[in-house]
């Protein structure tokens, strides 16, 4: 289904939709990842690739790469951040902090909409074409209900905004592109690590399933959809 397809982030969704996607392409296909940091991948399908999400021309420069041997059918946005060693989720506003709170949104917010701008104008005009970027549930302002994460949850609400405007102006431009936000659900990686007490087993999954899951929304995505943030059961998150 898909001829090329460019991953951004290689951490542990990263890494699953590569190969779940690997198991779906013909030989014609290729599959491009890009990571901060250098990554050993042997397959002749997959072509691994540093990147520097903070430099406009590193950007530019995998979009090209991506690109190379013709327009993209898919690309898939997966960085992010919670947590480090340094941080965790507000609880209250007493916790707020002014470079923490910069950077999460720099990461959640900004890095994507900059990806964006060099990897939509690659999407394929002939064909279905799809840019995903992983966003969050707690992003979305009515279903808050418990409070605290403001930086996490306000940059996740930001991407959405990023998602939705870059809809309207990729409908103008090529109406068979499909842009749209994924929750993934918790998913057992480092990520979620601080906070899997809290999530039923059932609901705590592997990120190859998360990936298959979210594969399978992806796949049945029309333009009609394009702007909208979904779940990893299919249910659209609301704003």
């Amino acid at each position: 289904m898909y001829k090329r397809v460019a991953i951004i982030g290689m951490g542990a969704i990263g890494t699953a939709f590569t190969y779940q996607l690997l198991q779906r392409m013909d030989d014609e296909s290729e599959i491009h990842v890009f990571s901060r940091r250098a990554i050993n991948i042997n397959h002749e399908k997959i072509h691994a690739h540093q990147i520097d999400y903070l430099s406009e021309k590193s950007l530019e420069e995998a979009s090209q790469r991506a690109s190379e041997k013709g327009a993209l059918d898919l690309v898939i946005v997966t960085i992010g951040i919670l947590h480090d060693d340094e941080m965790m989720p507000e609880k209250a506003l007493k916790d707020l902090d002014y470079k923490k709170f910069a950077h999460i949104f720099k990461v959640n917010t900004v890095i994507p909409a900059m990806i964006a701008k060099y990897f939509l104008p690659q999407l394929s005009e002939e064909k279905k074409s799809v840019f995903a970027v992983l966003s969050a549930r707690v992003g979305s302002i009515s279903d808050n209900v418990l409070g605290g994460w403001y930086a996490y949850r306000s940059s996740k609400s930001a991407l959405n905004m990023i998602i939705k405007t870059a809809s309207i102006e990729m409908a103008r431009r090529n109406k068979q592109s499909v842009v749209i936000g994924l929750h993934p659900g918790t998913v057992d990686s480092t990520l979620s690590k601080p906070f899997q007490s809290y999530v039923s087993e059932s609901k705590l999954f592997t990120p190859d399933c998360a990936a298959e899951k979210l594969l399978s929304i992806v796949n049945g995505l029309t333009p009609k959809e394009s702007g909208k943030v979904f779940a990893w059961d299919g249910e659209e998150i609301l704003p």
